[in-house]
């Protein structure tokens, strides 16, 4: 009497490791280089002081990659000098360097611009209004940490009124958040989720996305242009840039960010530069690589469920599975064999889908089947 059998098998040679190829989550933190500042008023309260990146129109913006005077100087801004008696405004402009502060948690970004670090520190600059005169310009700066605001006394040194001495408040720009990805061979789309530190009603979300450097993709990324929505649904743009994952911090991954218009409720476009911070501790294989831009792992297959039924002449193999994956049949006379031979080999269009095998000549046969 001749004896059949049928069982399942799944053979998973050089097996993906669950977890990667899907939805991923980083943390994402977004740096403003530019510093926002309050009106203040001098010492004795004769001069009101504004500070903006647009000349005529106060934004409160002391802002990088222009300058005046000298351009060794990191940062910049208009001033708006107003005499509180007669209220007549003298216009000029400053040049002002923003302190190093190092690096005190070595992330690879200027503490001055984390919330997390706090500031005590001085530099310099060089200033010219109208009307009033030109010099040299001291300035203390001081914020504690996890405060994203400051403050920051500006020693105008002026010889027709005596120094002109301001204490103004500002803000550290900051929005953290989570950063929701699909890895990709070729590109990495996703999502972000930001949150303004210090003030949670000021939002922005929006999709986002990276081209892989054909030459380097674990490390050069692109970020494509697009758009983000903020709390007031008003559309902030950016621009490509480059992204780089920093290998002292192999986790990390930073570059360069840049609005058309960082902040749609002024008169014009103003506070475009920012830096952009992605850490992912995600790492499926273990291979020091993260998941946000180390080749997707393919999807497993699930496990087949096989059924076998007698023909005519032939079996009938209903293999239930996957579809689009290769499935392999194999075949041997002994179930303890380790060397089955292969009968066919195909990809599943169907779920479940029903293929012919041939009745043995003799004794007893075993089929299983490999799906990849």
């Amino acid at each position: 009497m001749k004896t059949f059998l049928v069982f399942s098998l799944t053979l998973l040679l050089g097996m993906p490791l669950a977890g990667r190829g899907g939805t991923q989550t980083a943390q994402a933190t977004l740096f403003s280089r530019s510093l926002r500042f309050y009106q203040s008023m001098d010492e004795s309260e004769l001069f009101s002081l504004n500070l903006s990146s647009l000349p005529n129109q106060n934004n409160g913006e002391l802002g990088p990659y222009f300058y005046f005077f000298s351009s060794a100087t990191t940062h910049a801004a208009y001033l708006d000098l107003v005499d509180q008696l007669f209220f007549e405004h003298s216009y000029g402009g400053m040049d002002l360097n923003v302190p190093a502060a190092g690096d005190a948690d070595g992330d690879g970004f200027d503490d001055f611009f984390e919330v997390a670090q706090g500031v005590s520190a001085t530099s310099s600059g060089t200033y010219s209004i109208t009307g009033i005169g030109s010099g040299s310009v001291a300035a203390s700066w001081s914020r504690g940490a996890g405060s994203r605001t400051g403050t920051c006394t500006l020693v105008f040194q002026n010889t027709s009124y005596g120094d002109l001495v301001f204490t103004a408040a500002f803000d550290v720009l900051e929005y953290t958040g989570p950063l929701t990805y699909t890895p990709g061979s070729n590109t990495v789309s996703g999502s972000v989720d930001l949150t303004q530190t210090g003030d949670p009603t000021t939002t922005l979300q929006g999709p986002i996305q990276f081209t892989k450097s054909s030459t380097n993709r674990f490390n050069q990324l692109t970020l494509q242009s697009g758009a983000w929505t903020n709390a007031a649904s008003q559309t902030l743009t950016f621009l490509p840039s480059a992204c780089l994952r920093d290998l002292n911090w192999p986790t990390n991954y930073y570059g360069n960010f840049r609005f058309d218009d960082g902040d749609p409720n002024t008169p014009d476009a103003d506070y475009y530069a920012w830096v952009l911070s992605i850490d992912d501790m995600n790492d499926a294989d273990k291979d020091g690589i993260p998941d946000f831009s180390d080749d997707p792992l393919l999807a497993l297959a699930r496990p087949p469920l096989l059924t076998l039924a007698r023909g005519a002449t032939n079996f009938w193999l209903t293999i239930d599975g996957d579809i689009n994956h290769v499935h392999e049949i194999q075949e041997s006379t002994n179930l303890l064999s380790t060397n089955w031979l292969p009968v066919m080999s195909f990809t599943l269009t169907n779920d479940p889908q029903t293929v012919s095998l041939p009745l043995p000549a003799t004794g007893a046969e075993f089929w299983r089947v490999r799906a990849e």
